[in-house]
């Protein structure tokens, strides 16, 4: 009877060891479930096709602050570079709404692009998506805070420039009057009224794009432009005046390199300066234009061999109807404005515009945009540090 109940009390305790034992693996096997959901935490469903549609920028980051998800928006306005955001202060958003769970909304200045002092006013909304994620928001109202500004330097510049082709349209109108009887004389001033009304025409037009490339933000933010294109487009253009002069402009560019834009808007910023190295070439000159990918971006560099500047004078060149050589702009038809359409269409694709020249020795403009990127979806591990290369650049040669 003893020896029974000694098995017994062996088969009980041998069940309540395995149950133990059971009941321990399976709260191990819970805990390293709940574990890699914490290590491998998964975006929320149907955030990909919110940021897709979404009309502000926006951006998903992780506990590491590795950018999981960007909407194009995102990568237009410069927010993201490689796998990481590109400004300090939206990572001390994030940092701060992930240690409070507080939603932050403010405005501050950001950096357009990599390159240049261009900024944006834009205003900043931060939150908690999910447990682990912080997702975060940024729409530009650079517009609104400017309108104001923009409005004062256009009646400005109506006043500044189109008093003196007005003075000269009365005058001639006047003198038409009076030699109604010399025909020599009527032909010459109808003459000089059309060379009149054909420049208040260019001012006209030029003040009106400057102030759109002022006043709103005119690109398509989404849109990829390929710059072979533009730089085409704008040799093209400037074709028949070169021939005119016996100009070669000469084109040596990086195919395939592609920016976020508006294609026209930098086809007109090209051909300006094409159209300025061909006005201020003598007759037989070379303008070389040439195209090259470096660092995240791409370089567009129009060459003369004209007259050239003083260093004094780079600093006042992009100003609005400043010109360097008065007489020579007269006798071509400039109006002192395309090198100003030039600097804000360059900004507002988050880019700069510099200039080298010397005196004697010709100038040498350089456009410099960011190249356009993508951010890849990514898997629950995470991201790779590595970010995405643009697509590589053959070169070619068109005269």
């Amino acid at each position: 009877m003893d020896s029974t109940w000694v098995v017994v009390a062996a088969l009980a305790l041998g069940l309540f060891l395995g149950a133990a034992f059971m009941v321990v693996l399976h709260m191990a096997e819970r805990r390293g479930q709940s574990a890699a959901n914490v290590a491998t935490p998964s975006v929320p469903e149907g955030v990909d096709q919110v940021l897709e549609v979404l009309d502000s920028a926006g951006v998903v980051v992780d506990p590491s602050n590795n950018v999981l998800r960007a909407s194009p928006g995102a990568l237009a306005m410069g927010l993201v570079r490689g796998q990481t955001l590109a400004h300090q202060d939206l990572l001390d958003f994030a940092g701060r709404v992930r240690r409070t769970g507080d939603p932050i909304a403010e405005e501050l200045e950001l950096a357009r692009g990599p390159f240049g002092e261009q900024t944006m006013l834009v205003s900043v909304r931060v939150a908690r998506l999910g447990a682990r994620f912080v997702l975060i928001v940024v729409e530009d109202r650079t517009e609104a805070h400017r309108l104001d500004e923009v409005r004062r330097d256009f009646i400005a510049n109506i006043s500044h420039e189109l008093k003196t082709p007005i003075a000269s349209v009365g005058l001639l109108a006047e003198a038409l009057g009076e030699a109604a009887d010399e025909p020599a004389q009527v032909q010459r001033f109808a003459g000089r009224l059309e060379v009149e009304a054909q420049r208040l025409a260019r001012i006209t037009g030029e003040i009106i794009e400057l102030s759109k490339l002022q006043a709103k933000d005119a690109l398509r933010p989404d849109e990829i432009v390929r710059i072979d294109e533009v730089v085409a487009a704008a040799v093209d253009q400037n074709r028949v005046v070169a021939q005119a002069k016996d100009i070669d402009v000469a084109v040596r560019g990086a195919k395939r390199a592609e920016v976020y834009g508006d294609r026209a808007l930098l086809a007109v910023a090209v051909h300006n300066l094409i159209a300025n190295a061909i006005a201020y070439s003598n007759e037989g000159g070379r303008v070389g234009v040439g195209v090259s990918t470096k660092k995240g971006a791409v370089e567009i560099s129009v060459t003369d061999q004209g007259v050239g500047m003083a260093a004094d004078e780079l600093d006042r060149v992009f100003e609005r109807f400043y010109r360097v050589d008065q007489a020579r702009s007269r006798n071509t038809g400039g109006t002192g404005l395309g090198l100003s359409i030039v600097k804000h269409t360059v900004q507002n694709h988050g880019g700069d515009v510099r200039v080298w020249s010397q005196p004697g020795r010709g100038s040498t403009f350089t456009i410099r945009l960011p190249l356009a990127a993508a951010v890849e979806p990514q898997d629950e591990a995470g991201p790779s540090p590595a970010s995405i290369d643009p697509a590589p650049a053959s070169r070619g040669a068109v005269t």
